[in-house]
């Protein structure tokens, strides 16, 4: 061993904190405050698919934020020699609960911004997510149990530390699953048991399948309404 061979050290992994903009689109209703739905959409979406959902579903008189991912990705064209698109996402496995804690303060950030413009009622505050945000979302109504009015989940899955972690408490929003007899990531196996497990922190659940495969169907939009209409 030479002497440079003996002078060196092990590789120490740092951070540096920076700030990024998460970006949503806003559906405004002509009276205001009114009840509000975050919708957040799944791993590999966008902001604008997932608003396009959620005009499908409210009820009139709704105001809608759909939330964008944070983490950026290039997807494959549609078609052969045609550009690269762009996908997001909310979740990685690298330092996964920075992702979740961002998440989180992000849908703090857009409520309390939306509850001082007025256009929120906060009172009337419901989140919505598809897939990947099922469970995040899940663990944001859990850990913040007096926030929101009602939580929707559709073809998604729970908190994989739903049973044995000590953050969430309980809380007397509505729960509301949707899952798929066909979807292929959340297939009935693996979800038949959500509704008496969502029952361990929260009084009021509704859980319902429908034919459909890892995806938004018209019956799951026509559940989410008639939801959200009981205000």
């Amino acid at each position: 061993m030479n002497d440079t061979e003996s002078h060196q050290t092990v590789p120490v992994e740092r951070s540096l904190t920076a700030e990024i903009k998460i970006y949503y689109e806003i559906q405004k209703p002509p009276a205001q405050p009114a009840p509000l739905l975050i919708a957040l959409h799944g791993y590999g979406a966008n902001k604008r698919q997932m608003m396009r959902e959620a005009l499908a579903m409210v009820p009139d008189g709704f105001a809608i934020a759909s939330l964008q991912g944070f983490h950026q990705h290039l997807k494959e064209p549609k078609e052969p020699g045609g550009p690269l698109r762009f996908g997001f996402g909310w979740l990685t496995n690298f330092h996964a609960q920075e992702s979740v804690a961002i998440h989180h303060q992000a849908l703090l950030d857009l409520m309390q911004t939306l509850i001082t413009e007025g256009l929120a009622d906060p009172e009337q505050l419901f989140l919505l997510g598809f897939s990947q945000t099922c469970a995040l979302n899940y663990r944001f109504a859990f850990t913040n149990p007096d926030r929101l009015r009602g939580v929707i989940g559709i073809c998604g899955g729970l908190p994989g530390d739903w049973e044995t972690s000590e953050i969430y408490k309980p809380t007397e929003a509505r729960v509301l699953h949707l899952a798929g007899t066909r979807d292929e990531y959340y297939p009935p196996s693996r979800v038949a048991d959500y509704e008496e497990r969502l029952r361990m922190r929260a009084q009021n659940v509704g859980f319902k399948s429908y034919d459909a495969a890892h995806e938004i169907v018209p019956a799951m939009r026509e559940a989410v309404r008639t939801g959200l209409k009981k205000g």
